[in-house]
């Protein structure tokens, strides 16, 4: 049985399957389809989650338990990454990184910070600018993806703080947004148990994000989720309706699904969905372009467990028309050997993907 403490922090720190931290990288169990292969960027980065490069080739990589942000210098001038510098230490739950106008924002559990000029001191940050302290400071599902919208603003999502609940204050079960400084903090999005990735389709601007399903409904229900917002004020359901229509067994009866915005298209159940991009390069064939790519950290209480994977959305006049795998072998006989987190699309239109079980960053890349 799962302790409560690991139930609580599963994907900070509690492996399940296989509770023992297994470094070795297997890479030659990973499946892609013809043409596609996969690599080890960096395998020096414990606890690698969220990732955002800076126009100056810089990876920055935030964490969780480990309380640290890397940064990889000259990212985009190497196939394998050279020396992985941590920048920052002692964080509570540095999940989210974000760059902009030469500063480093970094997402903690209950505030955002700012590193200021940040590549001019990669061996020594100054001490950081808090941007706000205004969120909740609930370490259910307090960790926190961010980026910075096609309106400059920066987005910051608020989770549940417990498996299924109605919102204890007012920005829980959020995407909020914000300017650069701080101000104008404000509710984009209501109704979103646990967001940890989106991101803009480059066509239009507008917001696409996963979204975890609650727990102790059974293996196979609810449905993560992939949305989509295309304007602020919609309300997508939790913890009243799940996926497009499961009903929550508590708070189901106040609410019906057909009052909220349902998902554009729903995900496996339990598989931990959470990076998203829009694919942008151009390294990877034309039906590749334009689409979404997911990483999947995988189920952590499922009998079965599933997840553990990347996963593809292809798009159709805007539509999420189908679901599919792209790479999968990180789970083998039952037992995960490493656990995908977020996505980045690099300039030369390779795809890397950060695995925090493992501790590693790989490169996706596509050869005819």
């Amino acid at each position: 049985m799962i302790t409560t403490a690991c139930a609580l922090a599963a994907a900070a720190g509690c492996f399940f399957p296989g509770s023992s931290a297994e470094r070795e990288l297997r890479l030659d169990a990973v499946t892609l389809p013809r043409g596609f292969s996969i690599a080890v960027y960096a395998d020096n980065v414990p606890g690698a989650r969220s990732m955002a490069l800076s126009p100056g080739g810089t990876l920055f990589v935030g964490t969780m338990g480990e309380g640290v942000v890397y940064a990889v210098a000259d990212a985009t001038r190497a196939v394998r990454a050279g020396l992985v510098r941590v920048i920052a230490r002692g964080l509570t739950l540095p999940n989210g990184v974000a760059f902009r106008d030469g500063a480093l924002y970094v997402a903690e559990l209950s505030r955002v910070l700012r590193y200021d000029d940040v590549e001019a001191r990669l061996d020594g940050p100054s001490p950081p600018v808090v941007v706000s302290d205004a969120f909740p400071k609930d370490r259910h599902h307090g960790w926190k993806f961010i980026a910075f919208g096609p309106d400059g603003m920066l987005y910051v999502p608020v989770g549940a703080p417990c498996n299924v609940c109605e919102p204890p204050g007012p920005r829980h079960e959020t995407i909020t947004r914000m300017r650069p400084d701080g101000s104008g903090l404000e509710v984009f999005a209501r109704g979103v148990r646990n967001s940890v990735g989106f991101d803009w389709d480059p066509r239009t601007r507008e917001l696409w994000f996963t979204d975890n399903g609650r727990d102790w409904l059974g293996d196979d229900r609810p449905p993560d989720e992939l949305n989509y917002a295309p304007r602020p004020g919609l309300h997508f359901g939790f913890p009243y309706c799940h996926g497009r229509s499961i009903p929550d067994p508590e708070f189901g009866a106040r609410h019906t699904c057909a009052e909220f915005t349902p998902p554009a298209i729903e995900l496996g159940p339990h598989v931990a969905a959470l990076g998203m991009r829009f694919y942008t390069g151009s390294m990877f064939p034309s039906e590749y372009r334009g689409q979404i790519f997911i990483a999947e950290h995988g189920s952590w209480n499922r009998s079965r467990p599933v997840g553990y994977r990347v996963t593809l959305v292809r798009l159709a006049e805007g539509r999420a028309a189908s679901y599919e795998v792209f790479a999968e072998g990180w789970l083998r006989d039952g037992r995960a050997w490493g656990r995908p987190v977020d996505l980045l699309v690099m300039p030369d239109g390779a795809l890397l993907l950060s695995d925090d079980h493992a501790g590693a960053i790989y490169r996706i890349t596509y050869r005819p």
